[in-house]
């Protein structure tokens, strides 16, 4: 591998959670009276952290989410992921042999730190996490780190001080052209997978390259 470390960002790159929490929030907007589409879910929020649904809808409509949201939609979130939530397909292969050929991984979300973990542990995927890197400290890492989210690069560039590599020896694995804009405003080389976003968009966001199943990614980290 030509690097020292890869991160992973979490929703619809190791979890298949962004159809969940993007029908979901599309449908509690809609609700609250800002009428959103799952298409537009996906277009406007998909990779971004929290303040950015609210920031969006300050902007378009003149009104605050009310007090409360984050928590009423995080609870209805995770009560569908402990219900129903996998993991990626191919990517347990793929941890296996990073470990195997003893690359550093680790997470970097712009989502909670509660979500990452009910998402990992529901999946099984926690336990590829769970081993503390050198030194000690964690291997999940949240936008809640830095305060701010994706696209800019904070987080990564924490996770890279914390992790103790060079930002260009990282590589970044993504699924929405917010978290590639960051990984790239980071200096990271950045992989992003097609699987829920157009080719088009990550490639005009940045990625280095583009893969549409996990199985082709450990040869284009070589």
């Amino acid at each position: 591998m030509r690097y020292d470390l890869v991160i992973f960002d979490n929703d619809g790159v190791l979890v298949d959670s962004e159809p969940i929490s993007n029908r979901i929030l599309a449908a509690y907007l809609t609700e609250l009276g800002h009428p959103t589409t799952y298409e537009e879910s996906l277009r406007y929020y998909m990779g971004g952290a929290m303040h950015r649904i609210h920031e969006a809808v300050l902007e378009r409509s003149g009104e605050r989410l009310p007090a409360g949201f984050d928590e009423a939609f995080h609870g209805r979130v995770f009560e569908e992921f402990r219900r129903r939530l996998e993991p990626v397909a191919g990517v347990i292969e793929v941890l296996e042999k990073l470990a195997a050929d003893g690359v550093p991984y680790c997470v970097g979300s712009s989502g909670s730190h509660e979500r990452i973990r009910v998402a990992l542990t529901k999946t099984g995927l926690i336990e590829r996490f769970a081993e503390r890197r050198h030194g000690g400290g964690t291997r999940l890492f949240s936008s809640q780190d830095v305060g701010r989210g994706k696209p800019a690069p904070d987080l990564f560039l924490h996770v890279a001080r914390e992790m103790g590599v060079a930002p260009e020896r990282c590589a970044v694995v993504e699924d929405s052209p917010l978290g590639v804009r960051a990984a790239v405003a980071a200096g990271m080389d950045v992989y992003g997978f097609t699987a829920m976003t157009p080719a088009a968009k990550l490639t005009e966001a940045g990625a280095t390259a583009l893969f549409g199943r996990m199985a082709e990614l450990p040869g284009l980290l070589r």
